[in-house]
């Protein structure tokens, strides 16, 4: 059996980020993902679709995007019910996200968060991308920009530092016959 989704969407709201009890991160949030189709007077529709993303990567979302940011999210489709305050049993379908994907460039993502009204803030250091490395110059288009800069290894892991972050090149020279494929 599969249980895949793949959406690419925008953002309607800025990420509701909390804490469980024994506090794991949980992010709600809606996307709203544009039919293929248009209707009868020529507009596209789109369908708004809520999706939920846990732990670690609940913090990254919410950290990196913003109402209005186009994303691409994988995950599962899970549908839960409970009983309300009325005694009613509601039922809710939902993407439970595994992935993440930024599809707008930080400029673009500060650009649209200006005229938003909404800050555009900086993210500390241990709320970053790509485990042990801070490197808060990440591009969300190009991940790998930036990646020729000296980065400062962060205390809380041991991983060897990128070995071509020193070097100041921006290319790195491999043949064809250097490659495994």
């Amino acid at each position: 059996m599969i249980n895949r989704v793949v959406l690419i969407g925008r953002l309607t709201r800025d990420v509701e980020l909390r804490y469980t009890q024994s506090g794991t991160a949980v992010g709600t949030f809606s996307l709203a993902v544009n039919r293929q189709f248009t209707n009868q007077s020529g507009e596209r529709e789109a369908d708004f679709i809520n999706a939920v993303i846990w732990r670690k990567a609940a913090e990254n979302f919410t950290n990196f995007t913003g109402k209005g940011a186009l994303v691409a999210v994988e995950g599962r489709l899970q549908t839960r019910n409970y009983e309300n305050n009325q005694g009613q049993r509601v039922y809710v379908t939902e993407v439970v996200v595994d992935n993440f994907s930024l599809l707008e460039s930080r400029a673009e993502s500060d650009k649209r968060r200006a005229q938003n009204g909404t800050s555009a803030t900086t993210p500390s250091n241990d709320n970053h991308f790509g485990g042990s490395e801070s490197n808060n110059n990440f591009n969300a288009v190009d991940p790998f920009a930036g990646a020729n800069q000296n980065t400062q290894k962060s205390t809380a892991t041991s991983e060897a530092p990128n070995p071509f972050a020193a070097s100041g090149k921006t290319e790195i020279d491999i043949s064809d016959d250097d490659l495994p494929f």
